[in-house]
């Protein structure tokens, strides 16, 4: 069977590696060709995750990244269907909620290729953001939809898609997490330095368009972390950096900007922060995982059960909420059974492949 997967962005990356990892260790009955569109293609956000997460080099590097939506999902969909006419897969194999995964999706029911949407029907509701868009067409092309939580199943049922098309299999980042925490405790180095320890600073991630591309919210959101007074680490993602050049925002001065970091650095950032305040999805679960109250700074999140059991706090870019949740963070909830499955998603991923 060979299956095409595509990928894009640094998340893509992280679910994608647990899986292929699966693929491999099945010989004989996966060929595995692996796109990477360029959608992150600065060295930070690409290739060290290729290095640190033991990826196989891509077959193919489309290299398309820097545009607009429209621009880069149009450029993507014509080169990866030179791709598959050429390599005519089986399967493709798509993942998240990206302009990568719509292309993919996209181009590949043109060609009457069947799909597989990892991480499908996750839902914000929120229609004004690209990300749900990406996933709600992509889930209503795929034939197969893997399913991380109760929450997600619902939604594709609610609708109308085919019981038989959804396979509850849990979460990819769980595998990752599970998969990876060892590895990051041997390799990383980043607290010392950074020369901070453990539950004594805030992590900050901010990089999507609905706060980036609103100086209005994204003066909001410097002005939370400033009144929380706080120390404060922030991995500054290169197009949030040009909007705050743009925007001539002041940084406030209980920020440390670094630059992205692999995945191993920032699951131990992640793993020792006594807060983390972020708009990535990713990025919340992980809190989850290691236990870390989680501050989201989106007004929803398709991630609603962290919400529910107390674990993540969405406060939009209210600066006075956000400086009072990262004053004084709430305890972590202690749980014993995991929201995301038993972290062999990738497993049941490669299974429902080859059985279908």
């Amino acid at each position: 069977m060979k299956i095409i997967t595509i990928i894009g962005a640094r998340p893509q990356f992280i679910k994608a590696a647990v899986v292929s990892h699966t693929f491999s260790s099945m010989p004989g009955n996966i060929h595995e060709v692996l796109i990477h569109t360029g959608q992150h293609y600065d060295s930070n956000m690409s290739k060290v995750f290729f290095d640190e997460l033991n990826i196989l080099a891509p077959s193919y590097n489309l290299a398309i990244g820097g545009g607009t939506h429209g621009q880069n999902t149009g450029r993507m969909i014509e080169k990866i269907e030179a791709v598959l006419l050429k390599e005519r897969p089986d399967w493709v194999l798509v993942y998240g909620d990206t302009d990568s995964t719509l292309a993919g999706a996209i181009a590949a029911v043109k060609l009457h290729i069947p799909i597989a949407h990892v991480e499908a029907g996750l839902r914000s509701f929120n229609r004004r953001m690209p990300e749900e868009l990406n996933r709600v067409l992509t889930d209503h092309t795929a034939d197969l939809l893997f399913t991380p939580t109760d929450i997600a199943s619902q939604n594709l049922m609610n609708e109308g898609i085919s019981l038989r098309q959804i396979h509850q299999v849990g979460d990819v980042m769980y595998d990752a997490a599970l998969f990876y925490a060892e590895r990051a405790k041997e390799h990383s180095s980043i607290l010392k330095q950074l020369d901070i320890s453990s539950k004594s600073y805030v992590l900050a991630t901010v990089h999507r368009a609905e706060n980036t591309d609103n100086p209005i919210r994204l003066r909001s959101i410097l002005d939370g972390f400033a009144a929380s007074q706080t120390s404060i680490i922030w991995p500054l993602h290169p197009r949030t950096r040009d909007k705050i050049s743009d925007y001539s925002l002041k940084l406030p001065d209980n920020i440390l900007i670094i630059e992205p970091l692999g995945y191993l650095d920032m699951v131990m950032l992640e793993r020792h922060a006594s807060v983390i305040a972020t708009d990535s999805g990713g990025v919340q679960k992980e809190a989850y995982f290691y236990g870390v109250p989680c501050v989201t700074l989106r007004d929803e999140t398709e991630w609603v059960e962290l919400v529910n059991c107390g674990m993540n706090s969405l406060v939009g870019t209210d600066s006075d909420k956000i400086a009072n949740l990262l004053s004084i963070p709430s305890m972590p909830v202690e749980y014993t059974d995991s929201l995301y499955g038993d972290g062999k998603a990738s497993q049941a991923i490669a299974s429902a492949l080859i059985n279908y």
